[in-house]
């Protein structure tokens, strides 16, 4: 079997994307039309010359109207159920996604509760309908007032149980230092959810050694920043902390020039645990299989470095210890039927 028809058939997991960050422009202009939202553009060909990255403000701005359009929980649920079609069309069985519940009670008052049912009734969809599975990471804009902060985490230790499964903080790390929530991510841990912040992207290690002291991260969102520290990189070794890496978006925010230049295999060769993710997919022109391909085009990873990837991603899934290791022995069986093809 030729590399490509194997990275587009394996079964994969998802630990990294937001939610909003993947609605596509053809989902986009439909919520648009239905709630009378004025876009830059009202074909999906403009959408997506719209969508083209070109700095970290229009990112930010092209999200906030990404927002705008998402204006009732029927709506929630349409972009949840979409965007499982696409990770079932991607063979992504298993996806842990970060959803931002607080920009949509702070725009439009959508209680939380309604919220979170809406995308759990997509999950539920998901599971009856495609065979994939999604849990919820409710994360916190890190630029919010702490006390927005306090409230994200309550409403996500609510939701325990109901498939949210972290804490997140997400959002422009410059000027934002993960301390500033520590309270917010004790209030989570006090309760038994976990926290997975984004840390060392467009910041460097500090911002990675206040994650792991002040919100007792388990695992770190991108994180490709820890190799400026060796006193970092030992730490992530030794404790095996998932970094959860997304080299389109790095590349995108200008954190490393081009997908050759990415220190994906320098993080490999350190022993650090790895996990490959899409981010924001179509905003950052990309996909998941995408983030595998370059990867293997770029970098000459073999099966077996893809399977590893992979598995990495199942195995820092944040579900029961029995559910993840049923789950991880399907994912084996699945390699092993795939390599004999």
């Amino acid at each position: 079997m030729e590399l490509n028809d194997f990275i587009r058939q394996m079964p994969k997991a998802e630990i990294h994307v937001h939610m909003e960050g993947s609605i596509r422009p053809e989902t986009l202009l439909k919520l648009a039309r239905k709630n009378n939202v004025e876009l830059p553009s009202d074909t999906v060909e403009g959408l997506r010359r719209w969508y083209t990255f070109t700095d970290f403000d229009h990112f930010i701005s092209i999200y906030i109207k990404i927002s705008e359009c998402i204006q009732t929980p029927d709506d929630i649920e349409l972009i949840a159920r979409e965007f499982l079609e696409g990770q079932a069309a991607q063979n992504i069985r298993y996806s842990e996604v970060t959803y931002t519940a607080h920009t949509h009670y702070e725009q439009k008052g959508i209680p939380f509760d309604e919220q979170l049912a809406a995308l759990n009734r997509a999950r539920a969809w998901g599971e009856q309908t495609l065979g994939v599975r999604m849990n919820t990471i409710i994360d916190i804009s890190r630029h919010v007032d702490t006390e927005v902060g306090l409230i994200t985490a309550k409403w996500a230790v609510e939701g325990m149980g109901q498939g949210v499964v972290a804490l997140g903080l997400g959002g422009p790390e410059v000027n934002n230092p993960p301390e500033r929530f520590g309270g917010a991510f004790q209030f989570a841990a006090d309760a038994g959810l976990p926290g997975v912040p984004h840390a060392g992207e467009t910041e460097g290690p500090a911002s990675i050694w206040g994650s792991l002291r002040a919100l007792k991260a388990v695992r770190i969102g991108h994180g490709v920043r820890c190799l400026e520290d060796s006193a970092l990189v030992d730490e992530l070794r030794e404790r095996q902390v998932p970094l959860e890496v997304c080299p389109t978006s790095n590349v995108c925010l200008k954190v490393f020039p081009d997908f050759a230049s990415h220190p994906l295999p320098r993080l490999l060769d350190e022993g650090l645990y790895v996990t490959l993710n899409s981010d924001d997919p179509p905003l950052f022109n990309t996909t998941l299989t995408n983030e595998y391909l370059q990867a293997a085009a770029a970098f000459g990873f073999d099966e077996e470095t893809l399977r590893m990837l992979v598995l990495n991603a199942v195995r820092a899934a944040l579900l029961p210890a029995e559910e993840k290791q049923a789950m991880l022995q399907v994912y084996e069986t699945e390699f092993e039927q795939l390599g004999k093809s």
